[in-house]
């Protein structure tokens, strides 16, 4: 294990024995309906099979591909694997519960899923952001690109992306989990969620509240206005277009990315920056389930259909492993 990561366990093991006697929560899934275990179980196996499937499958394409070797798809890379892993925080524990109808989580294992949810949440904001700007670049300043988005930069970008969304989850974790918990230790959703968890808090939490508040605020809405932003240049450059058929042609390119954007901050905002009064458990925990499910994998849907080069290179892919085959078994059969 990493330096860094055995600090982080370190330091919610201390949160633990110092801060609460609680010793295990209990996650109320999405369901106590006996008969629906078995069909939840199936569903969210599949799905998540799906995803790492097709999230893998795009990660293999981008890397082998020579087509594919631009800045987006080093981004969409990224994305991908990022993809795998938020995914799976939660759904194997989701799936043992639902496999073996135990819901308890102990108090460290909730403090680590929460800490690894929102460090892939809080990367996965920042990593939009900075595809927002590799289209932004490409499109509002062609003749620039190679140079704006040469690989150091991209690293820097994704690198950035990345520790963001570390700085940012450390800081909520530790905030919600220094606090004392007391009463019920029932949380009613499939995952450790902070805004669950916090109507779990003994006395007064608003000034908690209003840190995690602030720091989803900045976190979320930070990197949602640089997106805004690059898509309002790259807006003015399509208007700019005389043909038709260049504006469809130019826009088809950032449509993918848009469409991810658009399903995963419609449903995070709602989450996350609503006001209190309105917290809703079912509503939340169907939303979530949404960002942490769904769009992981509608990612390499959406990336693989609507995208040419994609698909063009999982045909060549496909018809190269076609083509070894058959050379393989015209190989064995002369030797016969």
């Amino acid at each position: 294990m990493h330096e860094k990561d055995f600090g982080i366990l370190l330091h919610l093991y201390a949160i633990q024995e110092n801060s609460t006697a609680l010793a295990e929560f209990i996650l109320l899934g999405l369901s106590d309906e006996p008969n629906l275990q078995s069909i939840l179980f199936s569903t969210f196996l599949v799905i998540y099979v799906i995803i790492l499937a097709g999230n893998l499958i795009i990660i293999l394409l981008t890397l082998v591909d020579p087509a594919l070797q631009t800045p987006m798809y080093f981004f969409l890379r990224n994305l991908s694997f990022l993809e795998i892993c938020y995914t799976s925080v939660n759904v194997p524990k989701m799936l043992e519960n639902l496999l073996s109808g135990n819901k308890t989580i102990s108090f460290l294992g909730c403090a680590v899923q929460t800490y690894f949810t929102f460090f892939l949440g809080g990367s996965e904001c920042f990593l939009l952001a900075s595809m927002a700007y590799d289209r932004y670049v490409a499109i509002c300043k062609p003749l620039h690109y190679p140079v704006l988005m040469n690989r150091k930069v991209c690293m820097g970008l994704a690198v950035a992306s990345w520790l963001s969304g570390f700085f940012m989850s450390f800081g909520h974790t530790s905030m919600v989990f220094t606090m004392s918990f007391c009463g019920s230790n029932e949380i009613n959703h499939f995952f450790c969620d902070i805004p669950p968890l916090l109507k779990l808090a003994c006395g007064d939490t608003s000034r908690t509240e209003m840190a995690v508040f602030l720091v989803a605020m900045i976190f979320i809405t930070f990197p949602f206005l640089l997106i805004l932003l690059s898509y309002a240049g790259i807006i003015a450059t399509i208007l700019g277009i005389s043909s038709a058929e260049g504006r469809k042609k130019t826009f088809s390119t950032c449509s993918s990315h848009l469409i991810v954007v658009t399903l995963f901050y419609g449903s995070g905002c709602i989450v996350y920056l609503k006001p209190n009064s309105t917290y809703s458990p079912n509503t939340d925990k169907y939303l979530s389930l949404f960002y942490t499910v769904f769009i992981p994998i509608l990612n390499p849907i959406i990336y693989s259909l609507r995208n040419k080069e994609v698909k063009g290179a999982f045909k060549r892919r496909l018809k190269d492993r076609l083509m070894q085959n058959c050379l393989e078994d015209t190989a064995v059969n002369m030797d016969l």
